[in-house]
């Protein structure tokens, strides 16, 4: 799903600079496409951990995806504030890519999972879940 989201992903980074640069200036349109980049690295390391996560256990996976929302936004903020600190940065230029940037992915990755995509996922099975079966079946029996 990643790579699939890189390829427009791309091409919104010029759109963004653009823009950026057609309503205000050139800083503010590299600060649009820094926002545009920020928001498919994000989305990048989301999907690269969950699917590292997919290789360990289910319960890491939840605890990817609960803890990894904080951690983004943290980061994305955090980056946000390191920026603004430079005499380039324009910090609503960034904002105004950052956040349509993040529901246009969020469409994105819907639709793509509305169609199927992701319903070939084999969840491995978790050791102690299948331990604890185990146990309670030959309890039972």
């Amino acid at each position: 799903m990643v790579r699939r989201a890189l390829v427009p992903g791309a091409v919104a980074v010029p759109v963004a600079y653009l823009a950026g640069a057609l309503l205000a200036d050139g800083e503010a349109g590299v600060s649009a496409a820094t926002g545009v980049v920020v928001v498919l690295a994000n989305f990048a390391a989301h999907g690269w951990s969950l699917a590292w996560a997919s290789r360990i256990s289910v319960a890491l996976v939840q605890g990817v995806a609960l803890a990894g929302v904080v951690v983004r936004i943290g980061a994305i903020v955090g980056l946000m504030f390191l920026l603004n600190a430079t005499e380039w940065f324009s910090p609503l230029a960034f904002g105004l890519a950052v956040v349509p940037g993040t529901l246009l992915l969020l469409v994105y990755e819907t639709r793509l999972a509305l169609r199927g995509l992701g319903g070939e996922l084999q969840i491995p099975a978790d050791d102690p879940a299948v331990r604890a079966a185990e146990r309670l079946s030959a309890r039972q029996a």
